[in-house]
């Protein structure tokens, strides 16, 4: 949100990602609309300097065409870059049949294409960033994986993204066979592995998903129970209102 976009440039990050998941958390919803994430990202880029990068899932739309219509409307809303998807979000839309729900290799590299296009028609550079989804869904072909990246790449993707990467060496085997920069999400990576490693491995851009949100999340629900329990020693962990003020000015 507002408060956070401007914590995080006050703490001095150079750029900013928003999360879906994180937007969904805010409303109390376990999925969101294509309005409440373009809401979202004009919240965020009124309130910072910093170039916004959004999460736009799948587009909200199968169509390229259609999907790629989110590119414009991010970039109307503040976003200066944003992602697509090639898995399907609208539970209406999913298969019924138990098969994943990623699109076919060659709709999924026709959306990138529409976005690509639909983003060099803008008045300045907006980062069109080609998320290959099948290891969120059960999917253990990383081969797969890289060959949708390759196509995206191809396709004049700038960045290229497969959440659920968990190992440093799953990121070396795609880093190794595409050209463009390569986001690693670590939400689902261990923990333990640190950005300097990322580096050595080839990933250019990190991100964390709707880490923040949960952690927060988590935070909240903690002292809520030991409220319930009837002690209040969180409260001492609480950031400094002074704190505040300086990153809110």
């Amino acid at each position: 949100d507002a408060g956070s976009a401007k914590l995080l440039e006050h703490l001095g990050f150079e750029a900013l990602a928003t999360t879906s998941l994180g937007v969904a958390n805010m409303h109390g919803q376990i999925g969101v609309s294509k309005a409440q994430v373009l809401e979202n990202v004009s919240a965020i880029a009124a309130a910072t300097s910093l170039p916004v990068n959004a999460d736009l899932e799948d587009g909200f739309a199968t169509a390229p065409g259609e999907a790629a219509a989110i590119i414009p409307a991010a970039f109307a809303a503040g976003a200066v870059g944003g992602s697509i998807e090639d898995s399907i979000n609208l539970p209406a839309n999913r298969p019924t049949d138990g098969s994943l729900p990623i699109l076919d290799f060659g709709l999924a590299v026709e959306r990138v294409q529409a976005a690509v296009e639909a983003a060099r028609q803008l008045p300045i550079p907006f980062m069109v960033t080609a998320r290959a989804e099948g290891m969120l869904h059960g999917q253990r072909d990383l081969g797969d994986i890289i060959r949708r990246l390759q196509a995206f790449e191809a396709a004049g993707a700038d960045v290229l993204y497969a959440p659920g990467l968990r190992t440093i060496d799953q990121v070396r085997q795609v880093t190794a066979e595409i050209s463009k920069p390569f986001n690693m999400v670590m939400g689902f990576a261990d923990p333990s592995i640190t950005l300097e490693q990322l580096a050595a491995a080839g990933v250019q851009r990190v991100s964390i998903g709707g880490g923040l949100s949960r952690i927060a999340l988590n935070a909240m629900r903690t002292a809520a129970r030991e409220m319930q329990a009837g002690s209040f020693t969180f409260l001492p962990d609480m950031i400094p209102v002074t704190d505040l003020h300086k990153a809110f000015r």
